[in-house]
This record gives C-alpha cells, sequence and structure tokens, in this order.
C-alpha cells in the first residue's frame, strides 16, 4: 500500500537531520529515551505539508481515504472525534438554528451546541435492557413536525454498546423535510470494511459523518476524520475545522488514519468476518452458561450483563483485572469489552474463559445493587436559556429538585446524566454521586440555576 504521509516522515528519519525546528524533544535518543519513534514527530516544514492547507502528502493521503470511504472530501483530525462534531454541527449552524440530537449523545455534542448557540431538540430515545436506543424515524419525524426551524438530525450511531439507527429511514424522513442527516460514527469507522454491514456505516446516508478511526482500527489515539458526502459542505466544514482543529497537529497520528484506512481496505473484510464469528461464537457458549449478554450489539462488542446475573460489576471488572483484563467501560450494570479487526480469536478465547471464572465465583453471588431504568433528569427550560442566567455550585447530596446549569455526567462513556435545564432527580444526584470518574462536577458540587442571583 502507498502511505504517503508515512513515507514521508520516514524518508526524513533515514536523512539524520539537524532538526532546527520543533518539536522541543529534539529526537535526542540520549535525553528522550523511552519514546523510539521520535524522529517521525515533526513539525510543518517545506516538504511536510500542511494539514490546513494541504497540497502535498497529506492531500493525497486525505484524497486516498476519501475515495475509500465514499466521501467527497474527507479531512484527518489529531484531535480526536470531538473535533469533528463540532465542525459537523457548524455545518449545520450555517443552515439553521436547533438540531434533534439523541438523549444520550457525547458531551461534545452539548458541547459544540453551547458554543455555536445552537438549541439541542432532545429525543430521549426508548430503553431496552437499561440501554437508551437509537431514536426512530417516527420520533425523529415527530419532532420535526413540532419544531419547525430544526435544520439538521445528529444521530449517535454506532454508540458504546454497538446499537446502530435505521439510517435508510432516518435518511427519508430527512430527505422529506429537508434536513441534513449528520452522524456521529465515531464507533463504527471499521464498518466501511465490512461487507456484511449493509446499512450500518454512516457514511452510506449521512450529509456529513464522524468516523472515530482510533476506535475500531489500526489507528492511533486521537486519530478520527470528518468526511462529507457532497462537496456543496465542504467549504463550511472547512471553516468550521479552521476555528477547532489544532494548529499543532500531530504526524504520527496522521500517518496512522491513512494507514488504518488503507490497512482495512486491504486487509479489512477477512479480518472482521473472523472476528465476528469468534464473537458470536463466545457470546452463544457465554449465554448457554448463564452469562448474560446484551443480544441488540451489531458492532464488535460484547457487553456482559454482570448486574442482571446479580454481581456487582464493579467487582467483577476488578477480578477481572486481577486476571490482567482490562474492560473498555462499567456502567453500573455491564461491563463492555471492545474487539477490532486486529483482536486475534486467542485473545476472544480467554476472555470467555476468564469470564466463566469470575461468573463462577461464590463471593460475587447477590453483590449486584437493582438496576433501574436509564438515569437522567427531567426537563424544565431550553438548553441555551439555563446555560445563560446566574448559576450557583451546590453539593450533589443537596442538588436533586434544582435545575442544572450545566452538563454534569459519567466518563466514560460522556453521556449526560443531567443537561442544562433539567430538574436534577434523586437517581440521578446518586449515580453522579457514585461514578468514579465525572465532567461537570467539581470537589462534589454541580451548578444549578440561581435566577435572580449573582454569577
Amino acid at each position: 500500500m502507498k502511505l504517503h504521509i508515512y513515507g514521508m516522515l520516514r524518508d526524513y528519519r533515514r536523512r539524520h537531520p539537524l532538526r532546527l525546528h520543533m518539536p522541543g524533544h529534539k529526537a535526542n535518543a540520549r535525553r528522550f529515551p523511552l519514546f523510539k519513534d521520535a524522529p517521525l514527530d515533526i513539525t510543518e516544514l517545506p516538504f511536510s505539508d500542511c494539514l490546513e492547507s494541504p497540497d502535498g502528502a497529506i492531500a493525497q493521503a486525505q484524497e486516498d481515504v476519501a475515495e475509500a470511504l465514499g466521501a467527497a472530501k474527507s479531512y484527518f483530525l489529531t484531535d480526536g472525534s470531538s473535533c469533528g462534531v463540532y465542525a459537523m454541527l457548524y455545518v449545520a449552524k450555517r443552515r439553521g438554528g436547533k438540531v434533534v440530537i439523541a438523549r444520550n449523545s457525547h458531551k461534545s455534542v452539548y458541547n459544540a451546541c453551547a458554543v455555536l448557540g445552537i438549541e439541542p431538540v432532545i429525543l430521549k430515545n426508548n430503553e431496552k435492557d437499561g440501554i437508551l436506543l437509537p431514536p426512530g424515524a417516527a420520533d425523529i419525524e415527530s419532532a420535526l413536525k413540532k419544531e419547525k426551524d430544526v435544520c439538521a438530525v445528529l444521530l449517535t450511531s454506532p454508540d458504546y454498546y454497538g446499537n446502530i439507527a435505521d439510517y435508510a429511514a432516518v435518511r427519508k424522513v430527512c430527505d422529506r423535510y429537508g434536513k441534513l442527516l449528520l452522524v456521529d460514527g465515531a464507533h463504527g469507522a471499521y464498518l466501511r470494511f465490512d461487507p456484511d454491514a449493509e446499512g450500518l456505516y454512516a457514511g452510506d446516508y449521512a450529509h456529513v459523518w464522524v468516523d472515530g478511526s482510533h476506535k475500531t482500527m489500526p489507528t492511533l489515539t486521537q486519530g478520527a476524520l470528518l468526511n462529507v458526502k457532497d462537496a456543496e459542505f465542504a467549504p463550511d466544514a472547512e471553516e468550521g475545522l479552521d476555528l477547532f482543529r489544532t494548529t499543532s497537529p500531530s504526524y504520527p497520528v496522521m500517518a496512522s488514519i491513512e494507514y488504518g484506512v488503507k490497512y482495512m481496505e486491504e486487509f479489512g473484510a477477512a479480518l472482521t468476518d473472523a472476528v465476528k464469528r469468534e464473537l458470536l461464537s463466545a457470546r452463544t457458549r457465554l449465554v448457554r452458561r448463564g452469562i448474560g449478554c446484551y443480544a441488540e450489539s451489531k458492532t464488535l462488542v460484547l457487553a456482559v450483563d454482570f448486574g442482571g446475573m446479580g454481581i456487582s460489576p464493579q467487582l467483577a471488572r476488578e477480578e477481572l483485572e486481577r486476571r490482567r483484563v482490562f474492560a473498555e467501560l462499567e456502567d453500573g450494570r455491564y461491563l463492555l469489552f471492545y474487539f477490532s479487526p486486529l483482536t486475534s480469536p486467542r485473545e476472544i478465547a480467554a476472555l470467555e474463559r476468564k469470564l466463566r471464572q469470575v461468573a463462577r465465583l461464590k463471593t460475587l453471588k447477590n453483590t449486584a445493587s437493582p438496576s433501574g431504568e436509564y438515569v437522567c433528569g427531567v426537563k424544565k427550560f431550553g438548553y441555551l436559556t439555563s446555560r445563560s442566567v446566574a448559576f450557583e455550585r451546590v453539593p450533589l447530596a443537596a442538588a436533586a429538585g434544582r435545575i442544572a446549569a450545566r452538563n454534569a455526567g459519567i466518563t466514560p462513556p460522556c453521556y449526560p446524566v443531567v443537561v442544562a435545564g433539567e430538574q436534577i432527580t434523586p437517581e440521578a444526584a446518586e449515580a453522579l454521586i457514585r461514578a468514579k470518574h465525572t465532567f461537570g462536577v467539581t470537589d462534589g458540587t454541580v451548578a444549578v440555576m440561581n435566577i435572580g442571583g449573582r454569577t
């Protein structure tokens, strides 16, 4: 495969250059010994192209990737998918003031709405086994009938649990009402190269979409892509990127984005098929042994329902870590294990074996707390309005009944438990108190509206 960016970096390293440019580590092997690939870490130089206005190796790589993904234009992101979400919503902002989103959208969606002055029309979605499902076409159409000034629909699909929206049906609704379809497809980049995933890849239906390359493909962390289906959206996408993308992009990350797509284009179909077969077999055997798994996932994720088995997922996670198994996420009920086309059958077999060991531990029986419905606040005010008024911070223990002035949630998965403008329920406050890692919580306090007070 032809790798434009890596090839350029490799050639520069071979020249043993006098590095009188950034970054400051200077690839000094004696003083910077832990990072063997530091010679590939460079800045914009006359030969290395520039991500802000590419016309060399980066431009060639982006053109190749766009062709592979079925996009008119693809843009490399070294700031993660969040940067792409901001730029994608900038495209929407140029066309209106409201966007329909799912309740469990990533925090970057809500943050971008706040920064850009977009009022989100939030759909609660349906729930199954404690997990919110993507909004259906009927739910979206109902919202579009009520909210006349909506300019776009933004789907988060796939989500952390592997749920995928009915893109075809939603796109028909968007076309009928003349709205953009935007997709935060961060968890589904590999699906482009799965020959059996017809209708499951965001790029087959979206006007603009984000691929989180690093999540499911051989790409370094923070490597992602913003893609536009039609060239007419490119000027606004580029203007959005100019506002939000770093001016110091990582060349190794960019090289890995190009590599990840081209590697998957060449080998992804066979690798993905092998992992899917192994994962399906393992899931089937686990269920037969009474180890519950979320059944609706359409991606390479295994969500084990420890809570449903009466086992504390936190204790199960700790036991697995003692066995050198590290899950992606523990949400109070499920433990999520993330695979990719590069996961080996041996690793899947090892996970299955250790899950069975942990599930048999007598010390874990009846340790789970009762699992209720998906926890969130209750809307009382508009999102933008609630962010514009005076607020104060109160302890979470005293926050129930107050109206949130800022979002607060658990990370991962970085979904808000309470959204600005929602009344904080006792269950929501308790969920934030229990969480190990949060956002929007400072020293055990959250921001609540204080109408008539001072900020």
